[in-house]
């Protein structure tokens, strides 16, 4: 491989954090303020904004490279992959501006158009297959549309100006704690004045959203596809719509409450770009690294390969550290647990020190995954049927987007979905998939690129409780080519090089319980009051100084970097409370 090529991705691969910096070098002094277990990107923006409040702070991360799952890694020679999380959008614009991420080298590249959706058909006259190409400019979204349903375009804008309402309205509940229904019920009156604060973001979404709060209510409780179905009649377009309702969920669009999981991915912004999505440079490795960056610049110290094996609890019933692999011991005047509530409280914690029943709760929160990631290396950019490649082979408009397939209708991630209960990978998968190479070409040796390949529905065990092997991940990765191949003649001559993250894949390599990517299933149940578990919503844990700051507590998953920035105004709080 050329000189220059090495040259430039060794320089991309020291500011996005795929190279450590030596951290895994350094050894942790035995005693800090704040301990934060996991290097993950809601553990660093709590690092971060402790160690700016002046908690000086430590992040103990147990593999090679920060980041947690928003890593970039170099899976197949020359070829550097978002390895899990492979998409921008939530971070909170506060956390962005506080920490001064692109200072401290964030560089993000917009993706305009956003969705294609090409479609299995036959083309008529000698035209290719239709397909469905949805971006920031409004009248040639409408006129994609209307090749579906003259209707819909019609329709349309005012769907987007109802989601833009609905989505816009929540900001104030996520950069807050949930209401603290047990600080209004209990304590000095003082205490219980106090705790009515906690109700000013609930009041502030209510009033922005006014005469829509039923239509919000009905969002969060509906199918997705009731919703869908009253607006729109084409299936491509309500399919489309409908990934973002799926993504990530063992739910179909047919189940109650899949409506949240959408408006979860609709209400974020980039660059002050509402709903836009974008593709982190050097990966999502490089989200990873500016928050390690800005937590570093104002003292935080961070370091890789060290695994925490417990929670230290001193005689008092407190967390007082924690206790390294290997038995070195971390004193600390409070923990926070970057993991999921499973590996926080049922693996980290001494099962003595906490209520039985609070570790029953805990073992019952759903984790159910849906999801298996296939990370591809390719010599050439894939050509559509319904989009083919320019004879210069440069990458088309709809190259940059989430390019979903097998999404002609919402019957068919029904059924996708279905096969997964019954332990069975879909046999006709839904597919997202994006190759961020062609905004970013730090990426991949030149003409070559990186795939990402978001799947669903594929189950933890499969069928009679078993375990996946080496040929069952072949196996589904040959059947996820074959349905590109379909789309895209061509494309499996084209790789080079995979790795093939089935939901024990991801609980193995990312702590990810259950390979659920947002540390527990964002349904209902599972959501504001009730993450992880009822009463205990607000970031603190049966145990004092033991806090949760990773997504499985509000407002959940995604990287957005909330619950980071809220677990930590929650020991800043009680740190100078005392």
């Amino acid at each position: 491989m050329a000189a220059g090529w090495w040259g430039r991705t060794r320089k991309a691969a020291l500011c996005c954090g795929t190279l450590t910096r030596g951290w895994h070098t350094a050894v942790p002094k035995t005693k800090y303020d704040a301990v934060v277990i996991g290097g993950g990107h809601n553990g660093l923006v709590a690092a971060a904004y402790l160690q700016k409040g002046g908690v000086k702070t430590a992040v103990l991360e147990r593999r090679h490279v920060i980041g947690g799952a928003a890593v970039t890694e170099e899976i197949v020679p020359g070829f550097r992959f978002s390895r899990a999380s492979y998409l921008l959008s939530l971070l909170r614009p506060h956390i962005y501006k506080d920490l001064e991420l692109k200072k401290h080298g964030l560089k993000v590249y917009l993706r305009d158009p956003h969705a294609f959706t090409p479609l299995l058909e036959e083309g008529v006259g000698g035209r290719p297959p239709r397909s469905l190409l949805l971006g920031g400019d409004m009248s040639e979204n409408l006129r994609q549309i209307s090749v579906f349903s003259e209707r819909d375009a019609k329709a349309y804008p005012a769907y987007q100006a109802y989601m833009e309402k609905l989505a816009s309205a929540i900001d104030p509940l996520l950069d807050a704690p949930p209401v603290n229904i047990p600080g209004m019920t209990q304590g000095s009156l003082r205490k219980r004045l106090a705790a009515l604060w906690t109700l000013r973001p609930l009041l502030q979404t209510g009033l922005k959203l006014g005469k829509n709060i039923p239509d919000f209510y009905e969002l969060l409780t509906a199918p997705i596809t009731k919703i869908l179905n009253r607006w729109f009649e084409s299936e491509p377009l309500k399919a489309t719509l409908a990934t973002d309702a799926v993504i990530g969920a063992m739910t179909s669009p047919d189940a109650p409450g899949s409506g949240y999981v959408l408006l979860h991915h609709v209400m974020g912004e980039v660059e002050g770009e509402r709903g836009a999505w974008g593709y982190a440079e050097g990966g999502m490795g490089g989200v990873s690294q500016a928050i390690a960056n800005s937590a570093q610049a104002h003292g935080a110290s961070i370091f890789t390969e060290q695994a925490v094996e417990r929670v230290l609890i001193g005689k008092d019933g407190s967390a007082k550290g924690v206790v390294l692999k290997g038995g070195i011991e971390i004193h600390s005047k409070v923990v926070l647990s970057n993991a999921t509530p499973h590996v926080t409280f049922r693996d980290l914690t001494p099962q003595d020190s906490l209520p039985p029943d609070f570790i029953k709760a805990v073992s019952q929160i759903d984790y159910a995954s849906p999801v298996t990631k296939i990370n591809v290396a390719v010599n050439r950019l894939p050509s559509f049927l319904a989009a083919p490649n320019s004879p210069d082979g440069r990458p088309g408009p709809h190259h940059q987007c989430s390019i979903h397939l097998n999404c002609e209708s919402t019957e068919v991630l029904e059924q996708a979905y279905q096969q997964a209960t019954q332990g069975h990978p879909s046999t006709r998968p839904m597919l997202e998939v994006c190759i961020p190479s062609v905004l970013d070409p730090t990426l991949a040796p030149p003409g070559c690129h990186v795939v990402s390949i978001f799947s669903q529905f594929t189950p933890y065990w499969l069928e009679g409780g078993r375990a996946w092997g080496e040929e069952d991940r072949e196996r589904y990765a040959d059947s996820v080519f074959g349905w590109i191949e379909r789309y895209a003649p061509g494309f499996k001559s084209s790789v080079v090089g995979k790795e093939v993250l089935t939901p024990p894949d991801l609980e193995r390599i990312f702590g990810l319980t259950g390979g659920n990517i947002f540390h527990g299933a964002m349904s209902l149940d599972q959501l504001y009051l009730a993450r992880p578990l009822p009463a205990f919503s607000n970031y603190r844990s049966p145990i004092k100084g033991l806090y949760l700051c990773g997504s499985g507590a509000h407002p959940g998953g995604g990287v957005m970097g909330s619950a980071g920035w809220n677990a930590a105004l929650a020991v800043l709080d009680d740190l100078q409370r005392g």
